[in-house]
Parts: structure tokens; C-alpha cells; sequence
């Protein structure tokens, strides 16, 4: 895919400001800096601001971050076609203050979506996403936490041919020491007494894993903070440090295309809540851009963070239970109709639904095809679909060959990660989302009332999950293993076409017709399969 080159400007160190060059729009501007002495604890004994001004003379501010050595360095995505100027300011070190210069944002002619049409954002109504230039973003992630940390040059450029080709948006990752992958933080044994610190050629090392998502088409999506057993860096480090790590990486990756995971699985339990609110206030607080927390499974933490404006979407876990307790929290517990309470007004996405080929918590029976649709598409029909994250058991681990999952000891012999480079799975996230592309997405909200009867009202496997837009003209009906629904005839508007949509092949049947009793039109689907029931007043 091609892609412009990200400038790296001339580095002269003298009065006169630096060199222009040229730099696509929504592509990085890259500049080193270079202090005159290195510094013991470099990520506390220096700090440097760079301030742009944009051709239109809008200001803004990112930090530079030290690179190694007495390197420091700073990215900056310019959204603005003209002239930018930078200067930079250091209290600490005169050396890395007062250094200037230009370059010049040129427009971009490839094809890359996220260099077209800039970060994302939310929707003025902010149940969904879009591109800074207003174009629509559907969040389909992939949940490769170890790939960052763990993959060549060459295994990630397959892995992500695969999934760009596959149409995912989103890729979910660890950034730092988590389950084999233990370099970003040196000298981990001296917590909480040693100042935090960082291997910078360990991330000079995932800058090129976040850049290549990026030239692929997709969001990088990095979880900031493990913080689900008590050695994680989110629990283990000290507030201070915890900060610091988190503004580092924020510096590093600010100016790619990315939505953040402040934290990685956290239970938020007790004073924690407080500590992760000024943490996430005072590293994403600006709103450059899009930010969220990932709890411990089937955790629904909206209620404790609602009131920050940096939280800027719900991300949950429904995880990999399939016992009918498992089920329910998903299908009827706090996620259903939660999107309608003003306090939320958010976007709402399952983070980590049930991973294909990932044993269930309860029967130990492993998730296949079925289990991924069936977590996917209620995920999307309980709440407005602005998106969902797939996971495969041996993507996430990442092994190189078979064995079993690095410090998480119940999962064995796993398969290398190519098992889950092409599998039903994600077969079924490409037709997902090229069915949610096929209508007006953005209109869609749940409408469990188009429902006569509730299938799995006993059953929970048997759950259907209905959405319709407000004026009827699509409405979109899943059933987990067929069967007959019925539907309000009220409900369904004249003329009408319906159809099963097969959630497997992406294949639409011929129009068919309902049995009709009384107030109710009963559909029934082709076999014992998944099915979506598709109706709409025009066909597309």
C-alpha cells in the first residue's frame, strides 16, 4: 500500500531554525533533538514541550520523548494543508530549548483510509465513530495483545495483510512488559523504589509494529497499561510512575493514527477508580485522541467513570464464559439499553467477547465459528453497532509453535499463531462487516420490542437480538440456532422485503414470506444454524 514517506527534517543545531520539508496530511512529522550531555534518569531530568502553530494559527502542543542516548525526539500529524512552524522549550536543559523550525503539509493522493481521512472521532450524536473528515469508522478490532511485543518484521506484515484484506479496523496490543513479551521496562526487579524507565530501542523496535498497522489501513489500538494481576505495570508501579511510563507512550505513538486502552483487564476495584481517573486525566486530558479503559471480564465500569471527559467510550468484556450466568450478564445484565441513558452517551463496544478456539471458563468446550458470530452480533444489536473486537486463542498468545500460553497456565498446547490467520472466524467478521455496510448502520438501534415472543427467554443460547432504524426501513432480526420468530405486525412496515442472511457465507436467500396469526408474523429460518433475518422497505 503506498504511503508517503514521514519527514525527517535536516537536524542542525544552531540559532537558525531548521530546514522545511514536506509532510502529508494526517501522515507524522518526525524530528530528532539532541541534548548536550545524557542524563541519568532522562525520563525525569528533562522535559520538553514542542509548540506548532498551524497554517490557519491554531496552536498546539505535543512533549518530546527521549529516544536513547542524548536523543530526544517528537511526531507531530499536521490535519492543516500549508506552512507549520515548531519551537521547542526545556526548563531543565537548555540544550533542548529553543530549537525551531518549518515544514510544509502537502495533500495525500494514496489510498490509505487513515491518512485520507485523518483520526477518529465520534459522532455529533455520539453513539458512533468516524474520521476526522466526517466519513464513517465501523470498530472492527483484532485483539493481538503479544503481536507488538512478540512478532518479526515478516510475521507482522503477514498478520497484517491478512487482517487489512479481511477488513479490520482496529488492532487491540500490549505495549509493555506482559506474558513473554518483558523488554520495554528495564530493571523491573527495583519497583516501586527505582524511578521509572524505558528501553528505547526496545521502542524504536514496536514504533515500526504501530507504524505498519497504520500503513495497512487500520487504527492501532494500544493498551497502555496491563493492570490485571498485581506484578502488571498498572498495578505494580507507583502512581508517579505509572503517570510517566503512560505520558512516555502517549509521546511515542500520540501523533499515529490511534485510540487508546489506558488500561489492560483491570478489575478497578476500591481506590484504584480514583488513581486511574487523575492517571487518565492528566496523560489524555487533551483530547488529541480517542481514549478508553478495558475491565476484567464482565465488569461494567461506566457507572465509575462516566464523568470523565476523557473517557470518551465504553469498552467492556462480556469474555469467555458460555454458562447461562455467562450468557445473560451478556445478553439481559447492564449492557442491554444501556446506550439509551443520558449519563452515558457514548459509544459502547465489546472489547473481548468470546475468542475462537479459546476454551469456555465453564464447560471447557472450545469456541468455534458459531460461539464468535453469536457474541458479535448481540454485541452490535444491544446497543447502537458502532463496532466489536474478534479474537483467535493463538493470535492473542502469539507463539512461534505449538505449546502453551506464556504465564497463564490453564490454556495448553495452543497452536502458532498462523492458526489463526484464516479460520470460520474471521471469515465471519468480513461478512459482519460488509452486512452492517449494506444498510444504514448508524441509524440502527435496539429494538427488542419487534419481538412478539423472546426465544431464549429459558435458553440463553437461544437469545434473538433485533435492531431496527427509527422509520422502520431496515430491520435486522439474529437468531443463534434458528428456529421460528415471530414478529409484531405492527411493526413491520408495507411494502417489505425479507430475507435470511447467512452469517457464514454473507449470502442473502430469495425474498421469503411469513406465516401470519392474528398480530403476528412468524419467519422461519432455513436449518438449526445462526441466521440474521433481514428486512427492509427497498433492497439495496
Amino acid at each position: 500500500m503506498f504511503r508517503p514517506l514521514a519527514a525527517l527534517a535536516v537536524i542542525l543545531f544552531t540559532a537558525m531554525p531548521l530546514l522545511a520539508a514536506n509532510v502529508a496530511r494526517y501522515d507524522v512529522f518526525d524530528q530528532a533533538l539532541e541534548c548536550d550531555k545524557e542524563l541519568d534518569k532522562p525520563l525525569w531530568d528533562a522535559r520538553v514541550y514542542v509548540d506548532f502553530t498551524s497554517p490557519s494559527g491554531k496552536t498546539s502542543t505535543v512533549e518530546a520523548f527521549w529516544d536513547g542516548d542524548r536523543t530526544w525526539r517528537f511526531r507531530q500529524s499536521p490535519n492543516e494543508l500549508g506552512p507549520w512552524k515548531w519551537t521547542t522549550r526545556c526548563q531543565e536543559q537548555a540544550s533542548l530549548s529553543g530549537k525551531s523550525g518549518t515544514f510544509d503539509c502537502i495533500e495525500y493522493f494514496g489510498d490509505s483510509p487513515v491518512y485520507k481521512h485523518g483520526p477518529i472521532r465520534l459522532t455529533e450524536n455520539r453513539l458512533f465513530f468516524q474520521y476526522e473528515d466526517g466519513t464513517p469508522f465501523f470498530f472492527l478490532g483484532d485483539t493481538a495483545w503479544n503481536g507488538v511485543l512478540k512478532a518479526t518484521d515478516e510475521q507482522w506484515d503477514r498478520y497484517l495483510t491478512m487482517r487489512e484484506q479481511q477488513e479490520f479496523t482496529v488492532i487491540q496490543f500490549v505495549s509493555t512488559q506482559w506474558r513473554g513479551g518483558d523488554k520495554t521496562i528495564p530493571d523491573r526487579v527495583y519497583y516501586p523504589t527505582k524511578p521509572i524507565g524505558v528501553n528505547a530501542k526496545e521502542f524504536q523496535r514496536l514504533d515500526k509494529r504501530v507504524v505498519a498497522i497504520n500503513q495497512h489501513g487500520m487504527v492501532a489500538c494500544p493498551v497502555v497499561l496491563w493492570a490485571l494481576n498485581p506484578s502488571d505495570p498498572g498495578n505494580i508501579l507507583p502512581e508517579k510512575d505509572a503517570q510517566r511510563l503512560a505520558e512516555y507512550i502517549k509521546a511515542r505513538w500520540g501523533a499515529y493514527n490511534v485510540i487508546w486502552m489506558l488500561s489492560g483487564d483491570c478489575p478497578f476495584k476500591g481506590d484504584s477508580v480514583e488513581r486511574w481517573k487523575r492517571i487518565g486525566q492528566n496523560v489524555f486530558g487533551d483530547s488529541q485522541r480517542l481514549c478508553t479503559l478495558h475491565a476484567s471480564g464482565q465488569n461494567w465500569i461506566v457507572d465509575k467513570f462516566a464523568d470523565q471527559s476523557w473517557y470518551d467510550f465504553v469498552g467492556y468484556q462480556s469474555g469467555h464464559g458460555d454458562a447461562a450466568g455467562a450468557l445473560n450478564w451478556h445478553v439481559a445484565g447492564p449492557v442491554k439499553d444501556a446506550w439509551n441513558k443520558a449519563v452515558i452517551a457514548r459509544p459502547i463496544v465489546n472489547l473481548e467477547p468470546n475468542y475462537e478456539a479459546h476454551p469456555a471458563y465453564e464447560s471447557k468446550k472450545v469456541h468455534d465459528g458459531q460461539h464468535v458470530r453469536r457474541a458479535a452480533y448481540w454485541s452490535l444489536l444491544i446497543s447502537p453497532p458502532a463496532g466489536v473486537t474478534f479474537g483467535h486463542n493463538s493470535i492473542w498468545i502469539w507463539n512461534e509453535k505449538k505449546g502453551d500460553a506464556e504465564s497463564h497456565g490453564n490454556l495448553r498446547n495452543v497452536e502458532p499463531w498462523t492458526a489463526g490467520l484464516e479460520t470460520p472466524g474471521t471469515k465471519s467478521m468480513t461478512v459482519l462487516y460488509d452486512f452492517f455496510a449494506s444498510g444504514p448502520r448508524e441509524k440502527l438501534r435496539p429494538d427488542q420490542d419487534l419481538l412478539a415472543s423472546q426465544l431464549g427467554e429459558k435458553n440463553r443460547n437461544h437469545y434473538v437480538a433485533a435492531a431496527s432504524t427509527e422509520d422502520g426501513a431496515w430491520q435486522v432480526v439474529y437468531l443463534p440456532v434458528g428456529g421460528k420468530i415471530g414478529l409484531k405486525a405492527e411493526k413491520l412496515q408495507n411494502p417489505r422485503f425479507a430475507r435470511w442472511f447467512n452469517p457464514r457465507t454473507g449470502e442473502f436467500s430469495k425474498p421469503v414470506n411469513p406465516t401470519a396469526d392474528g398480530s403476528t408474523l412468524t419467519f422461519e429460518a432455513p436449518n438449526s444454524e445462526d441466521w440474521v433475518l433481514d428486512l427492509r422497505r427497498e433492497l439495496p
